[in-house]
């Protein structure tokens, strides 16, 4: 994000080219509607040249590249001002982004390319974390009314590891 330049921006295919990402890779991202719009908004206010966040130089904004610690700070304030008391960092939001892709039915091959991995078991974390968050949502089985263990007619033989009486 601190190297992004306005060119990156590619409102017609709906991307944001990620230039020299995890192990020095490009890559496009998908750019939604709403962030192009905020996006536009935000050109027409900064106007900026080359970076789309530029940096300062002597607290005067310069047409460089911002710092690793304004995006770390921005997301600490943005923080703050939501309420959260969570430590928030950019890989907070990176692995938030990742998990939501998965929860919302993403392959793991997608995500991924989207997060620019060389590895799949890097990207597996997020399919645990998905599993989590589908076995707490349950089955269709749950609401299904059993009768009593008291009133099944039982066989002879034990049931699932039950003890054999003698």
């Amino acid at each position: 994000m601190c190297q992004l330049k306005v060119e990156d921006i590619d409102g017609s295919r709906g991307v944001i080219h990620i230039r020299g990402g995890k192990c020095a890779k490009d890559r496009d991202v998908p750019l939604s509607p709403n962030l192009l719009e905020t996006l536009r908004a935000y050109y027409r206010w900064m106007q900026p040249e080359t970076y789309l966040f530029p940096g300062t130089v002597n607290g005067n904004r310069a047409d460089k590249p911002i710092t690793p610690k304004v995006i770390w700070e921005a997301c600490m304030e943005a923080a703050k001002r939501a309420g959260i008391a969570k430590r928030v960092n950019p890989h907070l939001l990176r692995h938030s982004f990742a998990t939501h892709l998965m929860e919302n039915g993403a392959d793991l091959l997608t995500v991924k390319t989207l997060l620019g991995h060389t590895n799949l078991r890097h990207t597996e974390i997020y399919l645990h974390l998905s599993e989590r968050h589908l076995k707490a949502a349950g089955t269709p089985l749950d609401p299904i009314q059993l009768a009593p263990v008291s009133e099944v007619k039982r066989s002879r033989k034990p049931f699932l590891g039950e003890p054999v009486k003698k």
